[in-house]
This record gives structure tokens, C-alpha cells and sequence, in this order.
């Protein structure tokens, strides 16, 4: 947990951060007073995209149950793309099967991590980044947690199949946007608290 904090996180202070201590008046003071509103705006960009993304996901794993499952696949794009329901035990596109106990600690451990460190958040690129994967991660979480065989082990509902692909869902998806968007930001050298560094 310390060492995920200590590649993604930023510090919670000026001091820390290499920057000349907080002043209660003055500029200084004026400048930390409006960095804190900010800072709670990229938080509440976080965690809407968060809920969009968990809300999207559950409902179509929903509307697909109901809809779907033991049905014939539903051609969307001839046979290249098609809705078909599948329970997935693995990972993301339906890798390690024998692991899901694994998946359902990994996925809990990466949203616990990702709200702690929320409230050093300025970067409005890194919320909507952070935001995606936590919606994708509780996604499936959701269905590790309630879906059979068991609490915890539960297997994912996944339906999009595109031709020659892995079969995969809507939280997969933001969790790849996600770490995707996360890695160009890093390449480009913004940080999580709004700071651009160049190597």
C-alpha cells in the first residue's frame, strides 16, 4: 500500500514537496486557500466518473442477464462484434481462471488505494483517469462479491465478443482506459497534483 502511495500519490503538503512553507496570511495564504477548493473539485470529478462508469457497468451486466444469458449471441456487427453472455472466474478478458480469490483481494486493494489518495488529487487528467478505474474495479468487484459461486469468488458477467478476441465487459474496459490514460500522462510528465516535471 505505502509503495503504491509512493508511485502514485503526491504530497499532502507544500513542505514536502520541495516548496517554501505555508504562510496562514499574505499570498501564501490566499494561494493554499484556493488550491483546496480545486483540490475537492478534481475529487468530485473522480468519483462521478467513478459512478458513471459503475453505474454503466451494472446496468448493461443487468440488462444482459436478464436478456442474454442462455440465448443465442446477439450479432452487432456481423461476425466481428457480438453481445454474448459469458461468466468469467479470471481476470480481465478471461485470464487466471484459478485465481479469483487473488483478483477479489487485487481489485479491493486498488480501490482502498486509490480513495486515499483522492484527497491529494489536483490534476483534472489524473481524476478522470483514477475515476475509471475505480468504477471498473468496483464493477467487477461487485460481481466477485454477490454473483455465484460464492462471496468472493463469484464469477464476472462479460458480454462484448468482439471476432478473434477475448470476451470482456464495460469495467474492463474503464480499467484500461484508465491505466491507459494514466501512462500517457505519465510519459508526458504530469503528475497527480498538477505539477509537470520533464526528465
Amino acid at each position: 500500500m505505502a509503495e503504491a502511495e509512493r508511485i502514485i500519490g503526491t504530497p499532502d503538503t507544500p513542505e514536502s514537496a520541495g516548496a517554501e512553507p505555508e504562510q496562514s496570511s499574505g499570498a501564501d495564504g490566499q494561494q493554499s486557500a484556493e488550491a483546496r477548493p480545486r483540490g475537492r473539485r478534481r475529487i468530485a470529478v473522480l468519483f462521478a466518473v467513478a459512478v458513471f462508469a459503475y453505474a454503466l457497468d451494472l446496468i448493461s451486466k443487468m440488462i444482459v442477464v436478464a436478456k442474454l444469458e442462455h440465448h443465442p449471441p446477439i450479432e452487432v456487427v456481423g461476425d466481428w462484434l457480438r453481445f454474448e453472455a459469458i461468466r468469467n472466474a479470471g481476470a480481465a478478458f478471461g485470464f487466471g481462471e484459478a485465481f479469483t480469490i487473488i483478483f477479489t483481494v487485487i481489485a479491493a486493494a486498488v480501490i482502498v488505494v486509490i480513495a486515499r489518495l483522492a484527497r491529494k488529487l489536483y490534476s483534472l487528467p489524473w481524476a478522470i483517469a483514477l475515476g475509471l478505474l475505480l468504477g471498473g474495479a468496483l464493477g467487477n468487484l461487485t460481481d466477485r462479491i454477490f454473483r455465484s459461486p460464492g462471496v468472493f469468488e463469484g464469477a464476472v458477467v462479460d458480454f462484448i465478443a468482439p471476432k478473434h478476441f477475448a470476451v470482456f465487459n464495460l469495467a474492463d474496459s474503464a480499467i484500461v482506459c484508465g491505466g491507459i490514460l494514466i501512462v500517457l500522462l505519465s510519459f508526458k510528465g504530469l503528475d497527480p497534483d498538477g505539477t509537470v516535471h520533464k526528465d
